[in-house]
């Protein structure tokens, strides 16, 4: 998150998950029958689903399920990212997963399989799954077998106000840093904040630094260096200088160290309330901003991340990801049907129209109408290389050192060698 609409980042929001976390831990990962009581059996679902309208859809989708399989309960545990991510890697050190939950899939989902906690779908889903768009399966794919199904796939890129950016005086979404950096520069003269950042949750600041690495080294250099164990070649290096010339115009909102990304003060709302021009977040950043703020309907537009005057990536290259569902080892049947249901055309199409994912279902294209949606989408199609959030594409441990360290490159108490150094240090001491 890197974090996570229903995607990598999810549809974020302050919830009330801090105090579901606990009866949530001990009631998951229960007996392999899924917890059946007098001929029902109940399945928890962990999802990161906390704001609207994703949070009621997902609920009015678990009801429609039950209804279908009147001898099966969906108990709905949703947290937030970050609390996610902690109540998860307690639940990883205890050996017991729920029996549905949130994925991003790469290292992080290796992790888990590795441990031994992880059901292998690849027979138990065959007849429907090969049938979803392969760039969405392709994050839950291990030696060739399936660990997870995709209900959302993405991108990073680049939402903006129209009307903040004409009042700038920058006609065109910029497409190279040198044009970004001098939007940003028009922005400030014009005394309008260029840019909102959830500096306190660290994952949106990864965006910038790695997109830098994209657009400087190319999309392959990330997984290499990440097998390498070397981040420290000179396009590392230049990547964090590019993002320091950014940090130097001072950009961000005011206290943007402290902020959240989707707090009534933070980053998300920032944008929709109209206090700031941009926001580097993923697809599902319109509703967010709505739910955070009041969102800026017509007046929000989309762009790529620009690329780098001399570098050896292209603004085709895309930095993201979605969210999968995986299931615990051993989970019972009804999880299975669960994941089918949930990946069906009917479900896919609603989930198009009422929350913004993109269609992981090649049928469920045709329900995209919002303007941005499609431009993500296009941008996606003509894609020329994928890149995997960081934070998930890596093992946890690693994927936190970029995370913290691009978050004080940005605060000023590192260099960008230093950066480059520390994660190099980490991916060398996971081995």
């Amino acid at each position: 998150m890197g974090d996570p609409a229903l995607s990598r980042r999810g549809f974020l929001a302050a919830s009330a998950a801090a105090g579901v976390g606990m009866t949530a831990l001990s009631g998951c990962g229960g007996d392999s029958d899924g917890g059946s009581s007098g001929g029902t059996t109940t399945i928890e679902w962990w999802n990161i689903s906390t704001t609207e309208p994703a949070k009621g859809v997902w609920a009015a989708l678990a009801k429609k399920f039950e209804a279908q399989n009147p001898d099966v309960k969906v108990k709905i545990v949703q947290l937030e990212n970050d609390a996610y991510k902690s109540k998860m890697t307690t639940l990883i050190a205890s050996g017991k997963l729920p029996d549905i939950f949130h994925t991003w899939g790469g290292g992080v989902l290796k992790q888990q399989v590795d441990a031994g906690l992880v059901e292998d779908l690849t027979d138990r889903t065959k007849p429907w799954a090969d049938g979803l768009l392969k760039v969405a399966r392709e994050p839950y794919l291990l030696d060739g077998k399936v660990y997870g199904i995709p209900f959302d796939i993405g991108m990073i890129g680049f939402w903006y106000n129209k009307t903040l950016f004409k009042q700038a005086g920058v006609s065109t979404p910029p497409t190279t840093w040198t044009g970004f950096l001098d939007a940003v520069g028009k922005l400030k003269a014009k005394g309008i904040t260029p840019i909102a950042l959830a500096g306190k949750e660290k994952w949106p600041e990864m965006y910038y630094w790695a997109y830098l690495a994209m657009r400087t080294a190319g999309a392959d250099a990330l997984q290499k260096a990440y097998d390498d164990k070397d981040f420290t070649g000179a396009d590392f290096v230049a990547a964090g200088k590019h993002l320091k010339d950014l940090v130097d115009l001072q950009p961000f909102q005011k206290g943007f160290l402290n902020a959240a990304y989707s707090t009534p003060t933070g980053q998300a709302a920032t944008v929709g309330n109209g206090k700031a021009a941009m926001e580097l977040m993923g697809q599902w950043a319109p509703s967010v901003q709505a739910d955070a703020g009041k969102g800026l309907g017509d007046d929000l537009g989309f762009f790529p991340f620009p690329a780098v005057e001399g570098g050896k990536g292209a603004i085709t290259e895309v930095f993201g990801g979605g969210g999968g569902h995986a299931l615990r080892r051993d989970a019972p049947q009804a999880a299975v049907d669960f994941l089918k249901f949930f990946a069906s055309q009917a479900t896919d199409l609603e989930l198009v129209k009422k929350t913004s994912v993109l269609p992981v279902v090649p049928a469920a294209e045709s329900a995209i109408t919002d303007p941005n949606t499609k431009a993500v989408q296009a941008q996606l199609n003509g894609a020329t290389g994928f890149q995997l959030y960081l934070d998930q594409a890596y093992a946890p441990a690693v994927g936190q050192e970029v995370n913290d360290n691009v978050s004080a490159l940005i605060a000023g108490s590192k260099s960008p060698e230093q950066v480059a150094q520390s994660i190099t240090q980490a991916a060398k001491e996971e081995q």
